[in-house]
């Protein structure tokens, strides 16, 4: 018989990553199981708030949810910290070793298992900062109206800027009238499919942070009642998605930096190694 799931991503449709992660996941297990496991996908928002997919996977109202980190940090302390911590892990391979070499993400698999949640972190990528005016050292953030979350926007609120949570479908409204300057959604390429670029001219770098912000959540109950060989298709194929995702999602943004300077007018800025030292040194107090 077919079994039918539901999953919600936390992305818009509009998102890359929702093309590249969630209906990409959706319809591999499809495949892999020859329509046995049938899962319907609904970008964020559209079924449950996006704070409140944790807790959809956790009582079984959902099956399985693609959802950040930050959404369920308050019963899940150590998802701060998959999130990424602000200005520390800057490149890719980092945060790969971080989350798979040195056991993290074993760490965050037994902490969702105490809640009946099987984790599979969705792959790591960087945060970097957009933003209508040029930000060039770190007093540039003091007052600034910035769209954020989790621990950044913790981070953010102590170093001056007035940092406030917006839901992923609404920053571009709330960027194009002015409520917010700047945002972080992803780096590069995430912010050049939600658009923000049509009204955010700068770029900022290094990244804010890098980790695996995003992870994949299976109500464990579920996923016991499947046969054993629908199982292991959805075991190793999330496998296989982490490793194929992270390194896809380098090549990526490479790309989408390139265009939006060629194709998008938008200059980049990367802040002075001076400047980076202070707001890692303010970091560290978070």
């Amino acid at each position: 018989p077919v079994i039918k799931w539901r999953c919600q991503a936390g992305w818009p449709s509009a998102t890359p990553a929702y093309k590249d992660s969630a209906q990409w996941m959706v319809d591999k297990i499809k495949q892999r199981t020859n329509g046995r496991l049938v899962i319907e996908l609904y970008q964020g928002g559209t079924l449950v708030p996006v704070t409140e997919m944790f807790n959809a996977v956790k009582r079984g109202m959902l099956e399985m949810s693609c959802c950040a980190a930050q959404y369920y940090r308050d019963q899940v302390p150590l998802a701060n910290v998959a999130a990424g911590l602000p200005f520390d892990l800057k490149e890719a391979w980092e945060a790969t070793y971080f989350q798979r070499w040195l056991g993290f993400e074993k760490m965050m698999k037994d902490a969702l298992a105490a809640h009946g949640i099987y984790y599979v972190t969705d792959m790591v990528t960087p945060t970097e900062l957009v933003s209508k005016k040029p930000i060039q050292k770190m007093d540039d953030f003091k007052g600034l109206k910035i769209r954020s979350a989790g621990m950044l926007q913790t981070y953010l609120t102590s170093i001056g800027a007035a940092a406030s949570f917006i839901p992923g479908g609404e920053i571009y409204t709330a960027l194009s009238s002015g409520v917010v300057e700047a945002t972080h959604w992803g780096a590069a390429l995430s912010s050049e499919g939600m658009g923000f670029y049509e009204v955010c001219k700068f770029h900022l770098k290094p990244c804010l942070n890098f980790g695996g912000m995003n992870g994949w959540l299976v109500n464990q109950k579920a996923l016991d009642k499947l046969p054993p060989e629908v199982q292991k298709v959805v075991y190793t194929t999330m496998e296989e998605h982490f490793w194929a995702r992270c390194n896809q999602q380098v090549y990526l943004e490479e790309l989408a930096l390139q265009r939006i300077i060629k194709e998008k007018g938008v200059k980049v800025i990367t802040l002075p190694p001076e400047e980076y030292v202070k707001m890692q040194k303010a970091a560290l107090k978070i």
